[in-house]
């Protein structure tokens, strides 16, 4: 049997009537999760058929945690076989849902994604926002994803364990399951469907900053420590270059970025392996600088062709060459030199 699980934080009519939907047109049982909507709501969830099971929070503590809340009361239910998560705003329409149900069933082993096409009237931020963490999920993972924010999926329920252990509180919880899906090599299928938006999205309860900043977490910390890395990388080329210019020219140059880069990869290893991975093995420097000595060569070579061939000024080229080289060294640095034990 399959649930439907609907997170639902101060919700209106469109909850009542997508659970009616359900229940009229298919065997799914419903589960809706209260996620501290307060006594005002009280009425709306009243509403709800009786055959819907209603699960509580007495404050509001996040759609990842009103998810978990649900998963932790299916997980002792053998007879449910498979889980589809949906939104309480209207969004998503009774018949993608079964779509996404049948999907399913034809790839059990798959998470199934109901992803929007974002083709005509679509709000700006709902845009905007699919497209970054598009980005930021295909340069952390690797993996292609359309639509990385939609809130209607599909899993088998022997997944449970697994999505209770996977971090994360609020709306940052469905970026983590994409990508512990993408580690895990789990397929992920997109089935596209059609997405109302009520009012240009005015239900959804997405804080713009807090749950950006959460979702974007692990890239923003490693923007903090390579903008580190690169300040010291920076003034450290400028000065040495600056001290050994009677070595010629050429020489020179290669003096000042090995040294810059040493001090600067000492630093960034650090950082990253302590603040924005939290993770690495034993072999994990090793690894580090086996990618450190492949950049510092790429590194010297894009600096030489910039600065010496052209030639553009060397503060330019090294920023340049950055720039260049900056998503090659994330993807590497998450994929390669960081990845835990069952990654690799």
């Amino acid at each position: 049997m399959i649930v439907v699980v609907i997170p639902a934080y101060k919700p209106e009519k469109g909850l009542l009537s997508v659970t009616a939907g359900i229940l009229e047109q298919t065997e799914y049982s419903v589960l809706v999760v209260n996620d501290g909507s307060g006594s005002e709501y009280d009425s709306v969830f009243a509403q709800l058929p009786e055959q819907v099971t209603v699960l509580h929070h007495d404050v509001n503590r996040g759609k990842g945690a009103a998810l978990k809340t649900a998963y932790e009361y299916i997980k002792g239910r053998p007879e449910y076989t498979g889980v589809i998560t949906a939104d309480a705003d209207g969004q998503h329409l009774v018949r993608d849902i079964i779509r996404v149900g049948e999907a399913l069933g034809e790839q059990p082993e798959a998470l199934i994604l109901g992803s929007r096409e974002f083709v005509g009237n679509v709000p700006a931020r709902s845009r905007f926002g699919n497209t970054l963490t598009r980005f930021v999920f295909r340069i952390s993972s690797g993996v292609k994803v359309n639509d990385t924010q939609t809130g209607l999926r599909a899993f088998g329920a022997c997944w449970i364990e697994d999505m209770l252990a996977i971090e994360g509180q609020r709306y940052e919880y469905e970026m983590n399951v994409l990508l512990y899906c993408a580690k895990k090599h789990i397929p992920i299928v997109e089935l596209p469907i059609q997405t109302v938006y009520e009012n240009n999205n005015s239900g959804s309860h997405f804080h713009v900053i807090r749950d950006s900043v959460k979702i974007y977490a692990v890239i923003l910390k490693f923007v903090s420590a390579s903008v580190a890395a690169f300040v010291i990388d920076f003034l450290l080329l400028l000065l040495v270059r600056h001290l050994t210019r009677g070595l010629g020219e050429e020489l020179s140059l290669l003096v000042s970025v090995v040294s810059a880069r040493v001090v600067s990869s000492l630093c960034n290893y650090h950082l990253n392996r302590r603040l924005v991975f939290a993770q690495g093995t034993r072999t994990s420097i090793l690894k580090y600088y086996i990618l450190a000595v492949t950049l510092l060569l790429l590194n010297y070579g894009l600096i030489w062709v910039f600065n010496v061939a052209l030639p553009i000024p060397l503060a330019v080229a090294k920023i340049i060459t950055e720039l260049l080289l900056y998503p090659f060294s994330y993807i590497m640095q998450r994929r390669f030199v960081f990845a835990k034990k069952s990654e690799e």
